[in-house]
């Protein structure tokens, strides 16, 4: 399924928390339902490029995951769109370092464990 106005299909508390987090950039990225490209990852639920989130379930399967919300936005507003993160780099940190160690994941794993806390904070809040 394609992008279309998936963001403004994300529960309303969910867009908020994003929209708080991340700042308007958050809307402006595509998330992809049931893609082909997670199937090149078997036990991902999703992966990044520039602006896209591509998802091996539906948007309702992402949005009950507050720590893969987090985890893939920062992949995507800033790694990916700053340029810092491209194909070529993690393709060298994946092979040098594994997964669990390749630096964009401890990143991204850094950032969302400082960030879940008011995440889910924020979430409740809008319910």
């Amino acid at each position: 399924m394609s992008s279309g106005d998936a963001f403004g299909r994300l529960p309303q508390r969910l867009r908020d928390a994003l929209l708080v987090t991340f700042g308007a950039a958050a809307a402006e990225i595509h998330l992809i339902e049931r893609s082909w490209r997670v199937r090149w990852h078997p036990r991902m639920l999703a992966t990044t490029r520039r602006n896209c989130i591509y998802l091996r379930g539906t948007l309702g399967n992402f949005a009950e995951n507050p720590e893969l919300v987090l985890h893939e936005y920062f992949h995507v507003i800033d790694q990916w769109n700053t340029g810092r993160l491209t194909r070529r780099g993690y393709l060298w940190e994946l092979l040098m370092r594994g997964y669990a160690a390749n630096r964009f994941e401890i990143e991204a794993r850094a950032f969302t464990a400082q960030k879940l806390h008011r995440f889910r904070q924020r979430l409740e809040a809008g319910r």
